[in-house]
């Protein structure tokens, strides 16, 4: 069964930083694309930021690009996002993610940011 448990979130000032963690079991990690995806309140989910399963490919959104860095540790499960800069746009529920389907998706992690 998989399961992806995010945690950082929280409520930042602009400008600020927040770095978001999700551990992940019941698959083999090491072997897939992952992915960041976000909900901001009253909008539809939409990606943020993909890796390979090497590293050595990663994309974002236009609108992150610079200010967000997405990373992994295969030898501990784990996907990462470090958000610099962040803006009151980015407010929303991140997730970390192993495909499309929801329950490929963990339960998430709130980042507010505001003044």
């Amino acid at each position: 069964q998989v399961q992806l448990v995010e945690s950082g979130g929280g409520l930042v000032q602009p400008g600020g930083s927040l770095k978001l963690s999700c551990v992940a079991s019941g698959f083999s990690f090491s072997i897939y694309y992952l992915y960041w995806v976000r909900q901001a309140p009253g909008k539809e989910l939409e990606w943020v930021a993909s890796i390979n399963p090497g590293s050595y490919n990663v994309e974002y959104q236009d609108s992150v690009k610079g200010r967000f860095t997405i990373s992994r540790d295969n030898e501990k499960n784990t996907l990462y996002l470090q958000m610099d800069n962040l803006k009151v746009e980015d407010t929303a529920v991140y997730y970390c993610a192993k495909s499309q389907v929801e329950s490929d998706r963990g339960q998430g992690t709130q980042v507010t940011v505001s003044t």
